[in-house]
């Protein structure tokens, strides 16, 4: 049994060492299963992946806190495998908001997470910088008082609600590294050259989502990232083709999509 401080400090080691690792995002239980006997070394929640799971959309507050923490549970409780997971804008606009969910984090076995600067919805998208600044001091503070090292991630999210500002998005990542967090994260970054200019703006390890401008895992590790996550994108490609062998039962009422489907015994040898 790996105890969640052993846990910490393995996840710690992956963002101290030279290199690149890829942290991929499992939605349940059985996809982190999966994802750890291929040979991962750690695995990060995806809320658009919770979310479609839950029937519910992506980035408009209808997925609680508590189906958060519920769902994270379930994943750290499926593997070994250290697990950070995505943790919203810290489900509420206060400070104190931020920390107790890290705190709730923490608790069910968590040992990383991130707080966003985005709002959730309405007319106002992203927090100004002075508040977001304040709720990850709170954060860093409830994540320094852990007896592990919680590796809090702090994400500038401009480029995902239309306002591509490079330069506003670096300073607001060299605020939350001055506020405590542990890696910075701007989703949604469009070039290699985008990349490689946050990378050298701050001295923190950056995680970046997947490889903009087709930059691969190699030309990503080149730049200087540290680590790489894909958000809801294995939840996507697998309701891609749950989809498509869906609408071919329904439309040709042929049953194609069972060749490309994992044999039952293979499922069930990775899940016992």
């Amino acid at each position: 049994m790996v105890t969640q401080a052993e846990k910490a400090q393995r996840f710690k080691a992956l963002h101290d060492k030279p290199g690149c690792f890829v942290i991929p995002n499992p939605w349940d239980a059985g996809t982190a299963k999966l994802l750890a006997s291929m040979g991962f070394q750690a695995l990060a929640t995806t809320s658009a992946g919770l979310a479609f799971a839950l029937g519910k959309p992506d980035g408009a507050g209808r997925v609680t806190r508590d189906e958060t923490i519920t769902n994270a549970h379930a994943i750290v409780a499926a593997t070994d495998l250290p697990v950070s997971a995505d943790l919203e804008d810290g489900f509420g606009a206060k400070p104190e908001s931020a920390a107790e969910t890290i705190k709730r984090a923490a608790a069910v076995g968590l040992v990383g997470g991130s707080i966003e600067d985005s709002t959730r919805g309405g007319d106002k998208p992203i927090y100004d910088i002075g508040q977001a600044v304040e709720r990850m001091v709170a954060a860093a503070e409830a994540a320094r008082a852990l007896p592990f090292p919680f590796m809090l991630v702090g994400r500038a999210e401009n480029y995902l609600h239309g306002h591509p500002d490079l330069a506003d998005t670096i300073r607001r990542l060299q605020a939350y590294q001055e506020a405590g967090a542990s890696v910075l994260y701007a989703p949604g970054l469009k070039t290699r050259e985008e990349v490689a200019t946050l990378v050298r703006s701050v001295d923190r390890p950056v995680n970046v989502l997947m490889g903009p401008g087709g930059a691969t895992i190699a030309d990503l590790a080149a730049l200087g990232v540290r680590r790489v996550s894909v958000g809801g994108s294995l939840a996507r490609a697998a309701m891609g083709a749950f989809l498509r062998a869906a609408q071919e039962l329904k439309d040709k009422g042929t049953f194609g999509f069972t060749a490309e489907a994992t044999p039952h015994a293979e499922l069930n040898a990775a899940f016992d």
